[in-house]
């Protein structure tokens, strides 16, 4: 397997009839999915999704960078969108402020979803709705669509042919067998790729280091009939909010043991209103109600399906975990958080289940019982598909660096060659020139952070600040200095915020800051930076030395 090297340069000139893969997201971590492919001078973006902040204070998500495309913007040809998951198809709304008319290619769902999305920015998108086995000509990329398995409906797999060679990219993809909506991985057209030639595979890495297959869907059935079985009050279940599948069996439930059911939260009610209009979701006859109307029905008479299964903290179960939200949980209700957990999410989702168990609620989680399935090809699963496809060269996508590792483990061990096997990081470009796929350097490729309204002023610099008075609190010396002889006239007074001491710890330090001023106006130093400076200085060191803390320091000197 061929690594990126730490110290990669610029990219050479794309060779002639090469053709150029560069992922500007998703590899090394779970989302913000964007892949960018060239041909002759013209690109063809893959997917254009968001990461959710993790240790990131104040972040609300994490975009791709833009930078490489961002003067080249009238080379795109269009944005092929393989399914609907806020991972894919995210950050679409910043990249089309940059370019409004950049074509959107996808299925009628992943569209409706990001037309959505879109309208809230006020933006009416250029769209191309495709399906299954359709083939469409997008600039020199001849793109032909298929079925494949997730955990949202209509997800596509793209294959992509260039006089530079063919590429497959599976998008997010399993192989159930017994799918809910009886649209399966389309196996016979990966063959039938695979026959012509699949010079570079590009695959779903997510689920690369689990053995065996992904558990079908409609297994998890009986562990949502227990629930409902056992429930003595409400039943309160937290999926994605695109998670068509799942709600369905939610609602299908829910008409069984005659509880009417109520969507809570914005993205899910949207959602889920275009899921309906459009036919992939069913709802039964009289079980969907109004979330204001709640209190028409008695506790055990209703279900509702909000967001929040993965602690996010505005979400609505983090907000009922924290006391902070119209519904108020107690004993007797059942919390079913019909999820996996995505890395990096697993102490704040562990933090509103602890929540919701304090307020006397059973949480039933995927730890103590099958209510999830996941919705990524396990091991087996990929290696049939390599077996079908037999690409050239394999390029692993989509998942950690663990993930990648694994998922190129196993196309060798179908009989890829390991130099044919590209473990590439965001930013690192490949090109595949003459049938061979080879890292050939790298492109600037950081977070961009949303902070509010705002994208990309904040950086980590101010991200670390955050982190220090959050965990560390901040410690406030103001001084008050005679202007004219440059005596301290008044302080240091100490104050201090989110710092566990008492304040009083600070008086063994104030005669050495008292000295340590006096000397510098001894040897003239008058500058009020400089000042500030000795004074961080003399409290720090205090304060890391003697209390083992190290709380963001804000000296203050005035003259008077």
């Amino acid at each position: 397997m061929s690594h990126p090297h730490p110290e990669l340069g610029p990219p050479p000139a794309l060779a002639k009839g090469g053709v150029r893969v560069v992922a500007l997201g998703g590899l090394g971590e779970v989302g913000r999915n964007m892949t960018v492919i060239e041909y002759d001078g013209r690109l063809l973006i893959v997917d254009c999704g968001v990461l959710f902040p993790d240790d990131h204070p104040g972040v609300d998500l994490i975009l791709p960078d833009f930078e490489y495309i961002a003067d080249r913007l009238d080379d795109i040809d269009g944005i092929v969108l393989t399914h609907g998951h806020e991972d894919h198809i995210g950050a679409v709304p910043y990249l089309l402020r940059m370019k409004r008319d950049i074509p959107l290619i996808g299925s009628q769902l992943t569209l409706a979803l990001v037309e959505a999305k879109l309208k809230e920015h006020k933006i009416t998108p250029l769209t191309l709705q495709v399906k299954e086995g359709q083939r469409e000509q997008i600039g020199p990329f001849d793109c032909e669509f298929v079925a494949v398995n997730h955990s949202i409906p209509d997800a596509l797999a793209v294959f992509i042919r260039t006089p530079g060679g063919n590429l497959l990219c599976t998008g997010d993809f399993k192989m159930d067998q017994l799918p809910l909506d009886k649209r399966i991985t389309d196996l016979r057209a990966f063959a039938r790729m695979g026959e012509e030639g699949v010079d570079l595979f590009l695959t779903d890495s997510t689920n690369a280091d689990v053995p065996g297959f992904t558990t079908p869907e409609r297994n998890i059935l009986p562990a949502i009939e227990t629930v409902f079985e056992k429930a003595q009050r409400r039943i309160i279940v937290a999926c994605f909010s695109s998670h068509v599948h799942r709600v369905q069996q939610v609602l299908d439930t829910a008409y069984e043991f005659d509880r009417k059911v109520a969507m809570v939260g914005r993205s899910m009610v949207r959602n889920m209103t275009i899921a309906q209009e459009l036919g992939y979701l069913k709802v039964p006859d009289g079980v969907l109600i109004d979330a204001k109307k709640l209190d028409q029905y008695r506790d055990d008479e209703v279900v509702l399906i909000c967001t929040g299964s993965q602690g996010e903290p505005m979400a609505a179960l983090s907000r009922m975990a924290n006391r902070d939200h119209k519904i108020d949980v107690g004993p007797g209700d059942t919390i079913l958080m019909a999820s996996s957990l995505i890395p990096g999410n697993e102490n704040a989702v562990y933090r509103v289940i602890n929540g919701l168990m304090r307020l006397g609620a059973d949480v039933v989680h995927k730890g103590n019982a099958l209510v999830h399935v996941s919705g990524h090809a396990s091991a087996g699963e990929l290696l049939y598909c390599y077996n079908i496809v037999k690409p050239k060269n394999v390029m692993p996508i989509h998942g950690e660096w663990r993930h990648l590792v694994a998922n190129g483990k196993l196309a060798e061990q179908t009989g890829v060659p390991a130099k044919n096997v590209v473990l590439a990081e965001d930013g690192v470009v490949v090109d595949l020139v003459d049938g061979k796929a080879s890292i050939v350097g790298a492109v600037p490729c950081g977070y961009v952070y949303v902070d509010g309204s705002l994208v990309g002023t904040t950086d980590e610099t101010m991200l670390k600040d955050r982190r220090i008075l959050r965990d560390e609190g901040f410690v406030t010396i103001i001084v008050v200095r005679d202007a004219a002889t440059g005596k301290i006239a008044a302080g240091p007074d100490i104050r201090t915020r989110g710092f566990a001491e008492d304040e009083q710890v600070f008086e063994k330090v104030l005669p050495k800051l008292e000295e340590a001023l006096e000397e510098a106006r001894r040897k003239g130093v008058t500058d009020s930076h400089q000042l500030q400076q000795i004074i961080r200085r003399t409290v720090g060191g205090y304060v890391g030395g003697k209390l083992r803390r190290r709380p963001m320091i804000i000296p203050m000197v005035i003259d008077a």
